[in-house]
Parts: C-alpha cells; structure tokens; sequence
C-alpha cells in the first residue's frame, strides 16, 4: 500500500516537472493566445464559460501554489512572459473562458490582477497622472498634472481585493501590511510613493485607504514652469543662482502645492562639479545621478531614512544629516523638514553648506517661525535665538500654492535681510498678484501676473561676489534696482527687531514689528 501511495506521488512530481518542461524549455508549442484563435481544438470556451471572478481565485491558486517566487518578482520582462505563459497554459488544458474576452484579454487581464496591481496599473505608470487616492476599495480618484481629478468607475472586487493589491504595492519597498503595521509608508520606484492604512485605522467595509503620489510624472524642466504660470524666467533663474553660489533656500507650501517639484528642478541645475548629498524619509523621488556614454559625470549620494521599532536600527533625518557632513557635500538636500532635523539642517547651512529643503507652511514670513517651532523638537531655546539662527540658516524662502483652479503657482519669494543692529528685513523679492478671481458655472477663473517688488539687499550681493559669482550675473540679477528704489512705497519691507528675552516662552511672540519704507 505504501509502495502503490509512494508511486502515485512520483507520478505526481513527473507531471509537474512535465509541464515546467513543456513551459519554459518548449514555449514555441503554446501559440499565443489571440482572437484568431478563440475556438481550436484544444480549448472550448463554450463549455466551461465562468465569471471573471471565479477563474481569478482558481488560477491565481493555482499558480500561486506552483510559481510563487516567480509572481513575486513578476516586474521583469523574461518573468512576466513565463507567467503568462503557465496562465495560457492552465486556461488552455482546463479550458476556461469568460464570456465577452478574448484568449490573450484573459491571461493579460489574469497577469496584471496576480502579479500586478490591478487596474490600478494602468493610472500608476500611465503618463500625466499625479496622485492616485483610494478612500476605500469602491472609491477611487486620479488627479492629473493639470490639477483636474477624477473619480474613477473601476474599483476593487471587495475590501479584501483592496487590501491584497496595496500588498503588493508595498512588497515592492520590502513592507509589511497587517494587523501588526496597520500604517505604512513605502514606494513603488524611485518616484513613485504610497502611505497606506487598514483595518482597524478605518472601518471594516472601506478595506484600505492609500494615496499613491507620483512625484514630477513629466519630469518638468524650466520651460514647462513658464509655459505653465508657475513663475518666470527671471524668477528660476535666481533661485537656481542661489544655490549655485551658496545661498541656502528652503520651499514652502501645503501639500500637493508643487514645492518638491520646484525643489527638484533646483538640484537639476547644480553642476556636475558640486557633490551633492540627499536625505528622504522612507521613499525616493530624487534621481540626480547623470549618465554620459554610460559614464556617471556628478557627484551624487542619495540617502533614505529606515523606520525600526529597535531604537538602534531607526535611522532618521537627523542621523543622516550629521552624517552628509562628513561626506563632504557643497549641497545638501533635505527633502522636507518635519522635526528635529530642522536644527541640524540650519546648524548645517550656518556653517558653509548651502542646504536646500521643504517644509509645510502657510507664508514665507510664517516659514521661519515654522522651523523655529520645529527646531524646539531638537533643544529648548528661547524663540528668539532659534528666529536669529534660522534666518541666518535660510535666507531665501519660496513659498508655493495650489490655488482653487488647480494651478500652481510660486505665489511669493521673500529674503530675510540681516541689520548689523540685529533687525531683521522680511523683503519682498517677487510676488504673483492676483487681478480676477470668479466662478464661470462651477470653475474657478483666477488670473494675475508675477512682479519684482525688490531686488537682492547689498549684504546678500556681497555674498554672491564672495561666492564666486560673476559680475555680469549679479548686474542681471540687480537689474531695474533704481526703477524699484523709487517705487518701494508701493511695496514696503517689513522689518522685524528681534527681542533678546531670555525669560521669553514658546507661547510669546518676541518680535516687534514695523512696516518702514527704506529710503
């Protein structure tokens, strides 16, 4: 009895061997699947026609059960071409069909919903697509480039298919979903980010809610900002000027208000001679390294963050960031200050760095005291030491927006000049000045225009020249410096004196402000 059981199950092994012969050494016997071929002699779709579905849960089954490790790397060309293949197979040799698809819409429809992320595949790598928001497994929205959004009819099968598909997601950037880690944050490819949360975060019957942002789809370059609105000429070439010759900048902004995007075009425009040194938390949405002839022609270190419940293997912005130090960067880029990082990145930029960073913020002037709250998580010093550091750290603020007809616009660039006497001059540089604002039927019409409202204060021209920067470059940048000298009582500079309060607390605003004309 035992020999007769111990025969049945070589049997068994040779036939599966069998078919991963006939699959991967003889693919030429397996015709691909068209409709041309949707009746032959091998496969009657008439007979054992079933709902999408229910050919889903037995193929995947199936497959799952004799070629998991090859649906778990199903991103590369050769896998994805075997897979299909055993689908093909299995459809054909159990003859399956579904009513309304052909052979070849079957298996690719099959492939993309085991080893890929369902329908969701086609919006995730699809061009002009910016965000992709799961407010649960039958409510999903696309928001493309051109800030319209769109609430798609496709969802999920269930809260389960929800759940199974984000899974896969996540595998990607080696994470786990579950009860134990209801909330993730990971990334499909370099530019691709997730943040997701299950059960029990949100109710049973939503499944799963998930914001999938594709960071800069059209790899925007200076022209699209211009031809967009989003600034001027003028304006990007100044910010890009700035870290060219050392002047750290920081873009501000609520989310989705286009700040990583301007911050990346930025480092596009650093040379090949400066070493850069990046620092993201969780997932990557730079990629600076430059080819040329297969040849890497900048200096670039890309650096993630690493969540850990162990407190010795986390590895946060503030670590990364004391160690971009001693790798000896002339540009540090910090993707987004969220905490304590704050004071390591404007000790850094104090200290001959020029440190490029985004924070979330309501206004330029709102962004220094912003990274003065932020720099508190770090040490307790009085507001308004953390406000003399931070805006000697920082001296240009761009602040972004995405206004109410989806466009996105650099709404205001403002420097912080400092007085020998301590005081500080918020000024104005640029500004987009709003001249209609009305709803046509239920869109918004907004139009304006940016201006200069000053130019640079002597003290940051000096440091240009200091820096290295050619003269020509400065007399462009200064130009128009007497026409704006006479005009300034129609734009005022906002001059702040910082109090030196040492028994001064974080509820207490320690700055007297005055709006003065300069003369």
């Amino acid at each position: 009895m035992k020999s007769k059981k111990r025969k049945q199950r070589t049997l068994e092994k040779f036939q599966v061997r069998s078919a991963e012969v006939l699959a991967v050494e003889s693919p030429q016997t397996i015709r691909p699947m068209n409709a041309a071929h949707n009746h032959n002699l091998f496969f009657a779709p008439n007979n054992n026609s079933k709902d999408f579905g229910t050919v889903l849960r037995e193929v995947q089954e199936y497959i799952s059960s004799k070629y998991s490790t090859l649906i778990l790397n199903g991103g590369k060309d050769e896998v994805k071409t075997q897979v299909k293949r055993y689908i093909s197979k299995y459809l054909m040799d159990c003859r399956i069909a579904v009513k309304g698809m052909t052979d070849q819409q079957l298996v690719d429809a099959l492939y993309t919903e085991m080893a890929e992320f369902s329908f969701l595949t086609k919006y995730i790598f699809g061009a002009g697509i910016e965000e992709i928001d799961i407010n649960a497994w039958n409510d999903i929205e696309v928001q493309y480039s051109n800030g319209t959004t769109v609430k798609l009819d496709e969802h999920f099968d269930s809260p389960e298919h929800a759940i199974n598909v984000i899974r896969r997601m996540l595998h990607v950037s080696g994470m786990v979903l579950d009860n134990a880690s209801p909330a993730i944050l990971g990334h499909l490819s370099k530019n691709i980010r997730i943040a997701v949360l299950k059960t029990p975060l949100v109710d049973e019957d939503v499944g799963v809610a998930a914001s999938i942002r594709i960071v800069n789809p059209q790899n925007m370059e200076k022209a699209d900002f211009v031809k967009g609105g989003t600034a001027t000429d003028e304006m990007l070439d100044f910010l890009a000027e700035c870290l060219r010759y050392g002047i750290s900048v920081c873009v501000a902004g609520a989310t989705s208000s286009g700040k990583t995007t301007v911050a990346g075009w930025l480092l596009t425009t650093i040379p090949d001679n400066k070493r850069i040194f990046t620092i993201e938390n969780g997932s990557r949405e730079l990629a600076l390294v430059r080819k040329k002839d297969g040849k890497v022609v900048n200096s670039v270190i890309h650096t993630l963050t690493r969540s850990s419940d162990n407190e010795k293997q986390n590895i946060d912005q503030d670590m990364l960031l004391d160690m971009a130090l001693r790798f000896n960067p002339e540009v540090i880029c910090v993707g987004e200050m969220r905490s304590a990082e704050a004071y390591t990145a404007q000790e850094s930029a104090r200290t001959g760095h020029t440190v490029l960073t985004t924070i979330h913020s309501n206004s330029c002037e709102a962004t220094w005291r912003r990274m003065a709250t932020l720099c508190k998580r770090k040490y307790d010093i009085a507001d308004d030491t953390l406000m003399s550091l931070v805006t000697e750290a920082f001296p240009i603020v761009v602040f972004t927006k995405q206004l109410e007809n989806k466009q996105r616009k650099i709404m205001e660039i403002m420097e912080c000049e400092i007085l020998p006497d301590g005081t500080r001059n918020f000024r104005t540089l640029y500004r987009f000045h709003i001249t209609e604002s009305r709803m046509e039927g239920d869109r918004f019409i907004i139009s304006g225009s940016h201006r200069k409202e000053n130019t640079i204060s002597k003290s940051l021209q000096k440091r240009f020249l200091e820096n290295g920067m050619p003269q020509e470059t400065l007399k462009k940048i200064t130009k128009g410096q007497d026409d704006l000298a006479q005009n300034l009582s129609a734009a005022p500079i906002l001059r702040t004196e910082i109090l030196h309060n040492s028994s001064s607390s974080s509820s207490e605003l320690n700055e007297k402000k005055e709006e003065v004309i300069e003369k």
